[in-house]
Parts: C-alpha cells; sequence; structure tokens
C-alpha cells in the first residue's frame, strides 16, 4: 500500500510539513540523507524528529508513485542514485533492483530480530521491514444494500452475478497488481481449468476493470473508498479492513507481499542510509507501521493494535513463491496478462 495506505492524506501532509521533508533533490552533504520510497509513505511527526535528534540529520523523502514504479526508477539509476536508502521495494519486484546493481551490501545490527526470516538472496542486500498481504476485499454494505452474496474466492470473480464489479492493478506498473497476478498462478498453475491465463479471460469476460495502481483503484474506484466509486470487489491489503470495518478481506486469496529496505551503491551518504535502516526496523517505528501504513511489522514481538485481531487478522496460508521463479518469469508474465486482456 506500500503499500499502503493513502486513506490519510492530511496526516501525510502534516508529516511533510512540520519535519522538513521534501519531495526531491540528491544528498549532497553529510548531515543530511535521502530516502527513496513509494507515495504511501507517512510515520508520526514525533518518530522522524526522533531520527533526526538522534542521528544528527536531515531526512529528506523522495516518493514514487508506487512500488512497482520505485523499483524501476531505482534500477535505471543504478550506481548514480538520486538518494541513499530506498523503502518500499517488494518480494514481487526486488529481483529488478537486485539484477541491477542498485545497492549496497549492509546488515543491521537488528536483522537477526524478524528481519532475516525474510531475507532474499543475497541477504545482505535488501532488510525486510513489514509484510502487507495482497488479498481481494469486498464492502460489505454495498452487498448487504443489495441482498446479494459477497464472493468468497478468487474462483467467484468469474460469476456472472460479479460482473463489472471487479478492479484490479495493472502488474507491470503496480507492485498489489503483481501479487494478485502472483495469487491467480499460483491458483491455477498450467494444466488446471484453462491455467492462469483462462482464469483472466474469465475475468475479462466477466468485465474486470484494470486500474494503473492501488490508489486509483482503492480510493477512485472502491465503492468504500474516498471517491466512492462504482466497483464493490477491489484488490488491495489484509490489512485494509482495519481501516475501514465496513469491508472484508477474503484471506483465500492473499498472495504474501513483503517490503525492503536497502542502502543504494553511489549514495553520498552511506553511512546515513545505513542509520535509515537501523531505523526502520527499530522497535517504535516497528510498532507505529500498522497504524502508520496499515501493514504488519517483521520484527518480533510486535504487537498490533488490539482491533486487528478482529478486522484485519493476517492470512494463515496466504500463497508465496520463490524469488528466483520470480525473476525468472516476471517479465513474460506481464507481457502474456497484457495479451490476454487487451492491453
Amino acid at each position: 500500500m506500500r503499500r499502503r495506505h493513502q486513506l490519510v492524506a492530511a496526516l501525510i501532509a502534516a508529516a511533510v510539513a512540520t519535519t522538513a521533508l521534501s519531495a526531491c533533490g540528491d544528498s549532497d552533504t553529510s548531515d543530511e540523507v535521502v530516502l527513496l520510497t513509494h507515495d504511501s509513505f507517512v510515520l508520526p511527526d514525533e518518530l522522524l524528529a526522533t531520527f533526526e535528534d538522534q542521528t544528527g540529520l536531515t531526512l529528506k523523502v523522495v516518493k514514487e508513485a508506487d512500488a512497482g514504479q520505485l523499483s524501476s526508477s531505482v534500477a535505471l539509476t543504478a550506481g548514480s542514485p538520486r538518494g541513499d536508502a530506498v523503502y518500499g521495494i517488494d518480494n514481487t519486484f526486488a529481483s529488478r533492483v537486485i539484477d541491477a546493481g542498485a545497492l549496497a551490501e549492509y546488515t543491521s545490527p537488528d536483522n537477526a530480530l524478524g528481519p532475516a526470516d525474510d531475507a532474499l538472496p543475497p541477504p545482505n542486500l535488501l532488510t525486510a521491514v513489514d509484510r502487507g498481504d495482497v488479498c481481494v476485499n469486498v464492502d460489505n454494505t454495498w452487498f448487504a444494500d443489495r441482498n446479494l452474496p459477497a464472493p468468497r474466492n478468487l474462483a467467484d470473480l468469474t460469476d456472472p452475478r460479479y460482473r463489472g464489479l471487479t478492479v484490479a492493478m495493472d502488474p507491470a506498473t503496480s507492485s498489489p497488481g503483481m501479487a494478485f497476478l502472483l495469487a491467480t498462478i499460483a491458483a491455477y498453475p498450467d494444466g488446471v481449468n484453462g491455467g492462469w491465463r483462462g482464469y483472466w479471460q474469465r475475468l475479462r469476460d466477466n468485465e474486470v476493470a484494470i486500474a494503473p495502481g492501488w490508489t486509483e483503484a482503492y480510493n477512485q474506484e472502491f465503492t468504500a473508498g474516498e471517491g466512492k466509486g462504482s466497483k464493490p470487489i477491489v484488490v488491495s491489503y489484509a490489512s485494509s479492513p482495519a481501516f475501514l470495518p465496513t469491508t472484508t478481506a477474503l484471506l483465500d486469496t492473499c498472495f504474501e507481499q513483503i517490503e525492503y529496505a536497502g542502502v543504494l551503491r553511489g549514495a553520498s551518504n552511506e553511512d546515513g542510509a545505513k542509520k535509515v535502516i537501523d531505523y526502520l526496523i527499530s522497535e517504535p517505528v516497528q510498532a507505529a507501521l500498522p497504524e502508520s501504513m496499515y501493514v504488519y511489522p517483521v520484527r518480533e514481538g510486535t504487537p498490533l493494535p488490539a482491533d486487528w485481531a478482529q478486522h484485519a487478522p493476517e492470512p494463515e496460508s496466504a500463497a508465496t513463491m520463490p524469488a528466483d521463479e520470480i525473476a525468472t518469469n516476471r517479465e513474460a508474465w506481464q507481457q502474456e496478462w497484457r495479451t490476454v486482456m487487451g492491453r
């Protein structure tokens, strides 16, 4: 939503205004560190101020639209980065950044306290920061008002009763869009009911809408989103209902999405970048992640808000896929998806 949730734009604006963050610019002094991230990044003012007080560094934030676009930007500027550290690279696009040689090695002292459990090969380039499993979400109120049962699984989305009611995202430009594509590939392997391509053909026949990114899908197209759109079914996150309790995540449709941070090769302030990585997996930041960005922390023993057990339980069996399999097939799968969808 990474990511994550942009549903509280006022909080983002306040953080930017009060903590000396910037939307552009490279780090050119040793007392300044630039963090590249996606447009859903937001943390409490006091945590950002604490980082600056403890390190003596000024933190500047550069935001890309989505984790997919962030990954592409970082890969294209490998060795000559626009910042020092990056946060928001997820497991569906990580190989793009790694293969480009855009990252420098770093292992945080706190890496063994949870982040190492979600390490990608090679394990010293990216540090896990949070989880945000991608799942289909439904607007319970919309379905109740029409006395129509909500869908329960991926197969239901192709049911004619739900024709024209679903919005998903382009897997080439959206990280949750890519995660959802992977969820369908895992659920519909080749040779099973037409495979995943057959599944997407059925979705297309059932008039699924495709948005460029999560913000457009959730905040503009979703009936429960800010824009009060026309689609009561949306690809979002397992944690989204914590923000909108009138919605439900379908936990049998999820794909495990993990977000990472890393030091950029060629950074002007490499030492500062390492401090940013340490900060993102520190106890205070990890504790703030659920209510700031609606994601699950990776640090062991970090408590979740009390109401998450009811509204945003973690999926017990989210689909996963080895990083090397994603890396080998991602571009081909995206192209095949475009062919099926006539894009």
